[in-house]
């Protein structure tokens, strides 16, 4: 009973720190503000997959938070590597 309020809290904190996070994304100063923004938006969306899972007791959302987690760690690397050197492959 009481999990079902922390979950509804927690989808809406997450919700929430998503949609400030885009406004950053849109409105950001520099290109390194986006990029940081970005990535905040992959952890914000790695949690709520987590939520969904715990909520609906499937582990198929689990899964689903591990391929966005390398998905989004191997984008911010990229994007960082072509910010510093121009280029991503060597």
């Amino acid at each position: 009973m009481i999990i079902s309020y922390a979950l509804d809290f927690a989808f809406i904190c997450f919700g929430l720190g998503l949609l400030l996070t885009l406004y950053r994304v849109i409105f950001a100063p520099g290109v390194g503000d986006r990029v940081l923004a970005l990535d905040t938006m992959v952890i914000n969306a790695i949690a709520i997959l987590v939520l969904q899972g715990i909520q609906q007791g499937t582990e198929i959302f689990f899964e689903a938070a591990m391929v966005v987690a390398m998905l989004g760690f191997v984008g911010t690397v990229a994007y960082a590597r072509f910010m510093l050197r121009g280029n991503i492959i060597e």
